[in-house]
């Protein structure tokens, strides 16, 4: 039995529809070399049934079934035999036993957006990508947190301090609007904001009022009030602060620029997503006010530090309940511990969930008509596991029923099969099956650049392995929107994970970062997170090359009129074949050949074939791809759609000749090449042998 010539999975080639309802008949497809095998079964929980063959193309056979399915999980494997031979194929390929955690598996009802399918992503910490009204600049001493006063920073391209919470550049909603055009040139499909939400600090992950976007990325159109002396250690009398982030004419003025900025972005086919932080809110909150901004400000009610007559005490978990705690009860529970993070109360207050959900549909809704939530540290949200799952498929209820066509993809670190049955959340950011095997395999550093695994740098099995069984733990719909980034806000630049320097801002310092780099390392990453399954997401400044450790350092500013012209036009490059070539969004992923340093795969869909090879070592190597497998036809030609080398790249067209289903080609030190089957209605081949 051929077992390299076995093949399905969860797409529309091999399962029709890929998304289907409840109580809907699903026709399932299983590949086989032709002619070389007996019986083909469907292995599900209460039986097996045998499978017809369908049709014969090229070198293989295809064999259906149709089945009806319930409105229950429906989880099955695949048995094949030729003579005494049995084997059984399952999410991870062939298999000599079944293994059920690798079943295929179809939750009847459960889709994702077709838009955010291999959408092309753009991450935008908003302080740092462009000023583009610095009217509504934070200034010197406007207020104080975590005992700094905030700092307005005067130069653009100066790198962010080792504690850099409370200093602001300028960037806001404004320089997006600004730079929509640089934006749609790249081919950006998807801009996803770090939170935007009135907050003190400059990442915002600290919510203040979640019912507006911030006045300092938005308008200011109501200014006055004092700044901080020197003398003053709280907010108190930090009046403008409180009007610029109170008054409800700038909070008003600001909803109104986010809203005429998503119209914008609708005008030219970009979607929005928003970062929701539900777990924990922040020390400056309007339901809290531990720092008294509301408490001078009559349109506002007391917040919880505030009152015990608070009407949101509830909200927050007070170690110490008895009303002689307050005012000012400082005795409540933070996110690991951390005041100025107030984690929120949601199995002791109804009133706190129902206002959340009310956030979750109104950003969703018009007239903002927000696309999707990122949801930050998601499984931490309330006290217990049991809860937390209640919580989401509350939340996944009332989202998708004010916008159907909302994404709800979650922050998660590990294993989130529990959250991914198609109730809860439709995906996550890819750390297990994307940024961290790519990052281990090509520079064989930890996302943080925190530690080197020379046993990983280059070791294609674990890659292989490592892809295979995460990526078996997500539903095909889950898998082919799942956000594939190579760097974000919270773990280095991938460019400096290039240097294998092992360390931080604060012990290297900051020319460390860009030091002995390796741009073509970097292309090779570029391509493969534009290849892979999944939506890629580029964080901004990664395609021109900006550098830098983590938090922090990984927040520098976009050095516009600097930027690396060659990685930016590589990424439009990478960009437009996702974009246009139709296997790469919802195709079949199929690894073709693996060895050190060396990758190849495929990605096919119909009867279009990509083919991706990867060289990660420091040597000239000669491959043999054998591209039938992904259905390449078994004689005819490839052509080259770009090839990255260690001192460039090019776009100049060359082809490959496939000869008996194999390409041989000769690939330099730290390369990558992208090509795609010719039209070549000869290219079958009925008789071509096939190793056994």
């Amino acid at each position: 039995m051929n077992k390299d010539a076995l093949f399905c999975d969860g797409t529309s080639d091999y399962r029709f529809p890929p998304e289907p309802e409840e109580y809907e008949k699903v026709r399932l497809k299983f590949r086989t070399a032709k002619d070389d095998t007996d019986e083909v079964y469907l292995f599900a929980e209460n039986g097996k049934y045998q499978m017809k063959k369908s049709y014969t193309r090229g070198v293989f056979d295809y064999y259906e079934i149709e089945w009806q399915l319930s409105s229950e999980p429906f989880s099955y494997c695949f048995e094949i035999r030729k003579a005494a031979e049995v084997c059984y194929y399952n999410r991870c390929g062939a298999a000599g036993e079944i293994i059920k955690l690798y079943d295929f598996t179809i939750v009847p009802g459960f889709s994702t957006p077709d838009w955010a399918k291999g959408a092309v992503i753009y991450q935008i910490f908003v302080d740092r990508f462009y000023n583009g009204d610095t009217a509504n600049d934070v200034e010197d001493r406007e207020y104080i947190y975590i005992g700094q006063p905030s700092e307005k920073v005067k130069d653009w391209s100066s790198p962010p301090a080792v504690q850099d919470i409370h200093r602001f550049y300028g960037g806001d909603l404004q320089g997006v609007m600004d730079k929509l055009d640089y934006l749609e040139e790249l081919g950006v499909e998807v801009i996803y904001f770090n939170p935007l939400f009135v907050s003190p600090s400059n990442h915002k992950y600290d919510i203040q009022d979640y019912d507006y976007i911030d006045p300092h990325f938005g308008r200011i159109v109501a200014d006055g009030g004092d700044t901080l002396f020197e003398s003053d250690t709280d907010n108190i009398t930090a009046t403008k602060y409180q009007k610029r982030t109170g008054d409800r004419i700038n909070l008003e003025a600001s909803n109104a620029l986010f809203i005429k900025l998503v119209e914008a972005m609708h005008s030219r086919g970009m979607r929005v997503i928003l970062d929701g932080v539900f777990n924990h809110c922040g020390s400056f909150n309007k339901w809290l006010d531990r720092e008294r901004i509301y408490e001078q400000q009559e349109s506002y009610e007391k917040g919880a530090y505030v009152s015990a007559d608070s009407p949101f005490r509830s909200f927050f978990h007070f170690y110490n309940e008895n009303d002689s705690a307050w005012p000012y009860n400082s005795e409540y529970e933070g996110w690991w511990g951390h005041d100025t993070l107030p984690k929120l109360n949601y199995e002791d207050s109804k009133m706190l969930v129902s206002y959340i959900i009310y956030i979750a549909k109104k950003w969703v809704s018009p007239p903002f008509n927000v696309d999707g939530w990122r949801l930050d540290v998601a499984a931490d949200l309330g006290y217990s596991n049991e809860y937390n799952h209640l919580f989401w498929k509350h939340f996944r209820k009332e989202v998708k029923e004010a916008n159907p066509d909302a994404l709800i993809l979650a922050e998660h670190y590990g294993d989130p099969t529990e959250w991914l049955h198609g109730d809860e959340w439709d995906s996550i950011m890819n750390y297990d099956a994307f940024m961290e095997p790519v990052t281990w395999f090509l520079t064989g550093m930890e996302k943080h650049s925190d530690e080197r695994r020379m046993d990983l740098w280059g070791n294609a099995d674990n890659f292989v392995n490592i892809m295979s069984h995460f990526m078996s733990n997500m539903l095909t719909p889950s898998l082919q929107t799942a956000m594939n980034e190579l760097s974000n806000h919270d773990h280095s630049r991938f460019l400096t994970r290039t240097n294998h320097i092992v360390g931080r801002v604060q012990q290297l310092g900051y020319k460390a970062a860009e030091e002995g780099v390796n741009k073509a390392v970097m292309r090779i990453a570029v391509v493969m997170q534009m290849t892979w399954v999944g939506a890629p997401a580029v964080y901004y400044g990664d395609e021109v090359s900006l550098c830098g450790f983590t938090d922090p350092d990984n927040r520098r500013t976009y050095p516009w009129g600097n930027e690396d012209k060659e990685m930016l036009e590589f990424h439009k490059k990478l960009i437009s074949i996702h974009t246009n070539e139709k296997p790469i969004k919802t195709g079949s992923l199929r690894m073709l050949f693996w060895e050190r340093n060396i990758l190849a795969y495929s990605r096919f869909k119909d009867d279009e074939q990509i083919v991706v090879i990867l060289n990660n070592s420091k040597d000239l190597r000669e491959i043999t791809v054998p591209v039938w497998q992904a259905e390449v036809p078994v004689i005819g030609r490839m052509e080259r759609l770009v090839y990255s080398y260690e001192d460039g790249y090019t776009i100049e067209p060359d082809e490959y000749l496939v000869i008996d289903g194999e390409i041989v080609l000769n690939i330099g030190r730290h390369s990558a090449v992208v090509m795609r089957t010719m039209n070549n209605k000869t290219g079958h081949k009925e008789d071509i042998f096939l190793k056994q």
